[in-house]
């Protein structure tokens, strides 16, 4: 087994632990962990598809990881103390 596929492998294994967790309610998608595990395994499968050249999956992950990146620093609307 390639370098490349154990990366993917886990990083898949990483998205997948998390996309359950929020299917059978064990864990928020607002959660900081629920994002954290998107950022680290859609990272993960990005650098897997860079290493095997497959580009158009570059993308994708690089921009599930950014997003998921994001929704770490994001403050909920309605919970700033401006609204108070």
């Amino acid at each position: 087994m390639k370098t490349s596929d154990i990366l993917a492998s886990i990083g898949v294994i990483i998205l997948l632990i998390a996309f359950l967790l929020n299917l059978y309610k064990k864990l928020p998608a607002q959660s900081k962990i629920y994002g954290l595990m998107n950022f680290i395994g859609a990272g993960v499968c990005c650098f897997s598809s860079y290493l095997i050249r497959f580009y158009p999956f570059v993308v994708l992950e690089g921009v599930w990881g950014f997003v998921a990146l994001l929704s770490l620093f994001n403050v909920p609307r309605g919970t700033s103390e401006s609204n108070k």
